[in-house]
């Protein structure tokens, strides 16, 4: 049986305003790279936790973004 400790890893919520919202993940290590990415539309959220694999996210595209820090707006590029 494994002996795993509880992580505590940051949650952001990132809610879509408008359609084509891309969020994407990065990893950590020596070599960032891209492991998941969703697209979001007008109204969906997306709840997305930073973890030992995960040490960043990019959103790409109009969205509401929600953290422990505050909230923010992404924009989009015009």
């Amino acid at each position: 049986m494994e002996n795993r400790q509880p992580q505590s890893s940051d949650y952001i919520v990132i809610k879509a305003n408008d359609d084509g919202v891309s969020v994407i993940g990065l990893t950590r290590g020596t070599d960032t790279r891209f492991h998941h990415s969703e697209k979001l539309d007008k109204g969906e959220v997306l709840i997305a936790q930073f973890t030992e694999h995960t040490s960043a996210i990019k959103i790409r595209g109009n969205a509401k973004i929600l953290t422990q820090y505050g909230e923010i707006e992404s924009e989009i590029k015009k």
